[in-house]
C-alpha cells in the first residue's frame, strides 16, 4: 500500500496515491505521442511499400534474418527482467531490483551491440542510403533505397529510445543502490517499465515489417 506520509512525496502532492497516478498517467500520455510519433514512419513506410512492392522484398532479403530474430528474443528477455525490476522494487527487495536492472541494461547493450554490426555489415555492402549506394539489382535499386532509408529511420530512432532507456535505468541503479525506493515509493523504476515494454514492442513491430517482408 502507498504511504500517504512518504517522504518521497513532491511537495505539489496531497498524497503518495495521488503521485503515483499522476506519474502514470503523464508516462502513458508520453507514450501517446511516441506512438503517434513511430505511427508515421510505419504509415510512411506502408505508402512506400505498396508503391514498390518487389523492391522492399527484394531489398529486405538483404537483412539478417537470424541477427533480427536474435535481437527480438534479446528484448523479450529484457521485458521480462524489467517487469521482474518492478516487482522487487515493489516489495522493497534492493538487491534484486539492482540486479534485475543490471541485467536489463546488459541485454539492451547487447542487442544494441548487435544492431552495430547490423550497421556495420550494410555499410560495407554499401547499402546506406546516398551518394555511395549500390544495388546488385539495377531494377530494383530506386525502391530498395527507400526500404533502407526507412530501416535506418526506423530501428536508429528505435535504438536511440533503448540508449535513452539505458541511461534512465543507469540512473535508477544508483538511486536503488542508496535505498531510494521502497515499496512506499518506486514510480520512476514503474514508468521507466512502462517506457521500455513500449521500446521492447515497436521491435515487436519493426522485425517483420523490415526482415520477414516477402519471405516464405
Amino acid at each position: 500500500t502507498l504511504s500517504d506520509h512518504s517522504s518521497a512525496v513532491a511537495h505539489h502532492f496531497d498524497s503518495a496515491e495521488q503521485q503515483h497516478h499522476a506519474s502514470f498517467l503523464g508516462m502513458w500520455l508520453f507514450l501517446v505521442t511516441e506512438i503517434m510519433f513511430f505511427g508515421g514512419l510505419f504509415a510512411g513506410y506502408t505508402v512506400y511499400r505498396r508503391a514498390n512492392p518487389a523492391a522492399f522484398a527484394d531489398a529486405s532479403a538483404h537483412l539478417d534474418v537470424f541477427l533480427g530474430g536474435f535481437n527480438t528474443a534479446i528484448l523479450i528477455g529484457s521485458s521480462l527482467t524489467m517487469a521482474l525490476a518492478v516487482h522487487a522494487a515493489q516489495t522493497g527487495r534492493k538487491n534484486r531490483l539492482v540486479a534485475c536492472l543490471l541485467l536489463t541494461i546488459g541485454l539492451g547493450a547487447v542487442f544494441l551491440g548487435v544492431k552495430a554490426v547490423e550497421y556495420s555489415h550494410k555499410y560495407h555492402e554499401h547499402l546506406i542510403p546516398g551518394a555511395s549506394f549500390q544495388y546488385d539489382a539495377p531494377v530494383h535499386a530506386a525502391g530498395a533505397e527507400i526500404f533502407f532509408s526507412f530501416y535506418f529511420a526506423m530501428t536508429g530512432m528505435h535504438a536511440a529510445h533503448m540508449v535513452i532507456g539505458i541511461v534512465i535505468m543507469l540512473i535508477l541503479v544508483h538511486q536503488s543502490l542508496k535505498g531510494r525506493y521502497t515499496p512506499a515509493y518506486f514510480n520512476p523504476v514503474e514508468v521507466t517499465g512502462l517506457y521500455w515494454h513500449f521500446v521492447d514492442i515497436v521491435w515487436i513491430f519493426l522485425f517483420p515489417l523490415l526482415y520477414l517482408l516477402g519471405r516464405h
